[in-house]
């Protein structure tokens, strides 16, 4: 099964992405982890990318589109996988589009996590960072032993400068421009669209269900 995953920031993908890869038994890929990964590994690929990143340039959908290629051929996306973060624009869908009808594989089960935007505002204003281990907590939902405190380590917690009410209202509009053309794209048909203002529990069944009724033409398996 092929799903993608799209929501805006604070919508809980981070969340929901690691219990759908689990109960499957597949990867769930994030674009931004591949970066830097590729980046790590020293790949041709992830050196250019490195050499764009670092000048606080764009990556372009030829690299994005190569590099998710790339990573789906691995053995581990044999039986399926998740992609969160691409597609992004949508020259990137209908490219993916080709790739899966390339190597003959179902279309995407395409889940959208919608939430208004006075919720993900909440979120992420509530939302801190541990200095030392990078660990995240919100205040909301998932505060620390002690306030201000790392409760693995003890390092002062932090807002990041994305977390920032300004910025964040600037990654909606920016979130929102790309992705519902996608979506429109890609139809209703295709396109599952579910609450993600609800608590964690609710949306996960909600997403279960989604799977569920999948239909067997959109589950494969590569051996």
């Amino acid at each position: 099964m092929i799903i993608l995953l799209f929501g805006p920031p604070g919508c809980g993908k981070g969340t929901q992405d690691g219990a759908i890869a689990k109960r499957l038994q597949i990867p769930a890929i994030s674009t931004g982890e591949l970066f830097r990964a590729e980046c790590k590994a020293g790949t041709a690929i992830g050196r250019t990318a490195c050499s764009i990143l670092s000048k606080g340039g764009f990556i372009s959908d030829e690299i994005v589109n190569q590099m998710v290629a790339d990573r789906i051929e691995r053995p581990d996306c044999r039986g399926g996988f998740l992609l969160d973060g691409y597609p992004r624009t949508l020259p990137q869908a209908i490219h993916f589009s080709s790739v899966l009808k390339e190597r003959e594989l179902p279309e995407p089960v395409v889940i959208h996590l919608s939430v208004p935007e006075s919720i993900l505002l909440k979120r992420l204003l509530a939302r801190r960072q541990c200095s030392s281990c990078q660990r995240i907590y919100n205040l909301l939902s998932n505060p620390p032993r002690v306030e201000g405190q790392c409760d693995a380590d003890g390092a002062a917690l932090t807002t990041r400068d994305d977390d920032r009410e300004p910025v964040i209202r600037q990654r909606l509009t920016t979130y929102h421009g790309l992705t519902e053309p996608i979506l429109e794209w890609y139809g209703e048909r295709i396109v599952h669209r579910i609450d993600g203002g609800k608590s964690p529990q609710e949306v996960a069944r909600a997403i279960e269900e989604v799977l569920e009724a999948t239909p067997m033409s959109a589950r494969y398996s590569l051996t």
